[in-house]
């Protein structure tokens, strides 16, 4: 059987590795202990924490050990890696809501029964109770400003002023490390390569107080061949959530992602076999989009099951080859007869604002049963349609059901 680390680098998650060989020998002789974090900055995880989901099972798969720590402690400070402005402080209610909502998403992807069961900690146990002198001498005289500050995280945020309130960022995510370390014999720590600078803190923490066990990993950033992040959509990110976005809308994003980008979404998001990914990646016009259609259901059917992924599936063909249930494509109910184009656009979440949604209709964006519609003025009249129904069409691949109330 391949190392795990063997089968991270063929499937592209591997960015940044300490000690290597080291860290093979280990992962080969034992069930090793890691750790993946996520902050509860909101009520659900999104498609930015997806990789961490896929390493932390492919990880479980090979017989180690996930710990998911959430942040609840960390989340009151925010990590300023990537960020221009310093992050919106939590209250303590608003974190432990999201706790219990990420605790519910990451329950269904890991398993917590057997040998190597996952398990969830929270850094609220034993950051909020720290006594800062004690935890400053102990920890904060370990590190050096001078390093913290030549790490990237920081660097973005210097010029725009770096509170010391963000600057404890690494010395808390660093002394998790070394809490897990010694509670659960922890011994790598993995996340996003925008970690590297905070996992390396740990890793030199636990070294530095005569433990040499701990290793640090990071895996790719899930973007376009450009570099721009995936999942994001004009209505925001791509929830995880079903009521945040609805499995069509999660299905709908994957099947149209750029032809490039098919081999990064197959690897990283689904658990085909390389084989498998690489000859679907290779297809070549027409047929690339059988790679798509394979692509977001496999991702559909992950996070959503696999009952919503047909779901999702039948409401795109439906659409597109006229085959299929259009019941289970995004919806909008309502009660008046008749309402203006504009309005319907902002209501569906088609336009912001109706200065956009004029746009949009002046450019040609905007169709509706396939007819596009270039009257800004233009209104929608339950008597005009035999059907219960319209469909609204932005572009040529946004759907969206109006339906008038019984």
């Amino acid at each position: 059987m391949a190392n795990i680390i063997e089968i991270l680098r063929e499937r592209g998650y591997i960015e940044q590795i300490t000690d290597e060989d080291e860290v093979k020998k280990l992962l080969e002789n034992e069930s090793v202990p890691f750790y993946i974090g996520f902050d509860p900055t909101a009520d659900s995880l999104h498609v930015g924490h997806f990789v961490s989901m896929m390493v932390a099972s492919q990880m479980q798969r090979a017989g180690h050990k996930p710990i998911i720590l959430i942040g609840g402690g960390t989340a009151t400070i925010g990590d300023p890696s990537g960020k221009t402005d310093m992050r919106r402080m939590m209250s303590r209610e608003e974190i432990n809501h999201n706790v219990e909502c990420f605790k519910k998403q990451l329950s269904r992807f890991l398993s917590f029964e057997g040998d190597n069961a996952a398990i969830i900690v929270n850094n609220a146990d034993w950051l909020l109770n720290l006594n800062f002198v004690e935890f400053m001498r102990d920890i904060g005289s370990l590190f050096s400003i001078n390093r913290m500050l030549a790490a990237e995280c920081y660097k973005q945020r210097l010029e725009k002023g770096l509170t010391f309130f963000e600057l404890g960022y690494m010395l808390m995510q660093s002394y998790d490390f070394l809490v897990l370390h010694n509670q659960y014999h922890c011994k790598l720590e993995m996340g996003g390569n925008d970690q590297w600078s905070n996992i390396i803190g740990g890793v030199e923490l636990i070294r530095k107080i005569g433990h040499h066990d701990a290793y640090g990993l990071t895996f790719k950033l899930l973007t376009t061949k450009e570099g721009k992040k995936m999942g994001k959509t004009e209505k925001g990110a791509l929830w995880l959530d079903p009521q945040k976005t609805s499995p069509y809308e999660f299905y709908q994003y994957w099947r149209n992602i750029a032809d490039e980008d098919v081999k990064t979404v197959l690897s990283l998001l689904t658990f085909l076999p390389m084989e498998e990914v690489n000859r679907l990646s290779s297809l070549q016009d027409e047929q690339i989009n059988e790679a798509k259609k394979r692509a977001a259901f496999e991702i559909t059917k992950l996070i959503h099951g696999e009952e919503e992924a047909k779901k999702a599936e039948e409401a795109a063909n439906a659409l597109f080859s006229g085959e299929g249930n259009l019941e289970n494509m995004p919806t909008t109910v309502i009660e008046d007869e008749t309402i203006s184009l504009l309005d319907a656009m902002i209501l569906i979440g088609f336009a912001p604002s109706k200065s956009q949604a004029r746009t949009l209709i002046l450019q040609g964006g905007i169709s509706l049963h396939d007819e596009k519609i270039t009257d800004v003025n233009y209104c929608i009249d339950k008597k005009q349609f035999a059907e219960n129904y319209v469909i609204l069409k932005k572009g040529k691949k946004i759907f969206h059901k109006i339906e008038w109330k019984n």
